[in-house]
């Protein structure tokens, strides 16, 4: 398959503390990653490191052949090919949802305004929310705040999309339309890496799954295998603490 992301080696430490112990992964154009483990063994610290938002200490994080280092002149320019929806939304709160969408298309990529627009209420009508283009993000549910930072970061038509956690701070009601958006980006062939403490949800739109634990991936392979026939008595007992469908 046509590998876009590749990650050699990748250890991570904050002074003593090693978060990430050479990680070593890659992820094809159009497969969906979707990475699982327990509150504080890396994660989400993998996904920074992966968009240089985190130095890492050794190491190599390469797209499309291209090494992703924070000390070069290229880097805006990589980034750009990367979507990132956080846990917590990251939308302009002065801004109605039709300026949160149209403002990096039109400042980084220079699109024109009309074409911006255009663009941004097809994908808000995609997700049933096109009637709140002119609202401010305030005015909005946490389900509805988080598909405007999804389909965001669609306006800038990036080759992979990093998603954290991306149902953690919301209701239990309204995880499901959120991650519903997810499915379809997957059915299209969105090529994703996903972290989630949502199983049912992983195994339902994953085409692999990793297991990390202590910084180190522990386990990784398809989901059926992952969830039916972990080998590892570590990933057999992060598997029994959690209902899953």
């Amino acid at each position: 398959m046509d590998e876009i992301l590749s990650i050699r080696n990748l250890t991570k430490s904050y002074d003593d503390l090693t978060v990430l112990n050479q990680i070593n992964l890659d992820v094809s154009r159009g497969e969906v990653v979707v990475i699982v483990g327990p509150s504080g063994c890396g994660k989400s610290t993998l996904l920074r490191c992966i968009n240089a938002f985190e130095k890492i200490q050794e190491g190599m994080v390469k797209l499309d052949g291209e090494v992703i280092n924070p000390f070069k002149g290229k880097l805006n320019e990589i980034r750009e090919k990367i979507g990132m929806v956080f846990q917590s939304y990251e939308l302009f709160p002065h801004k109605t949802v039709l300026q949160n969408m149209t403002l990096a298309p039109i400042m980084v990529k220079k699109i024109k305004k009309k074409e911006a627009e255009e663009e941004a209420l097809a994908l808000l009508d995609r997700v049933g929310l096109l009637t709140k283009k002119d609202n401010y993000p305030r005015q909005l549910s946490g389900g509805q705040k988080q598909r405007v930072a999804i389909v965001r970061a669609l306006m800038m038509h990036p080759e992979i999309l990093l998603l954290d956690e991306i149902t953690a701070a919301l209701d239990p009601e309204m995880v499901k339309e959120v991650l519903d958006v997810v499915i379809n980006l997957a059915k299209e062939g969105r090529t994703m890496v996903i972290v989630t403490h949502e199983l049912s949800f992983a195994r339902a739109v994953a085409d692999r799954m990793v297991f990390i634990d202590a910084g180190r991936i522990v386990e990784e392979g398809s989901p059926i295998k992952f969830f039916e026939s972990p080998k590892t008595e570590r990933l057999r007992k992060f598997l029994d603490s959690f209902k899953y469908i």
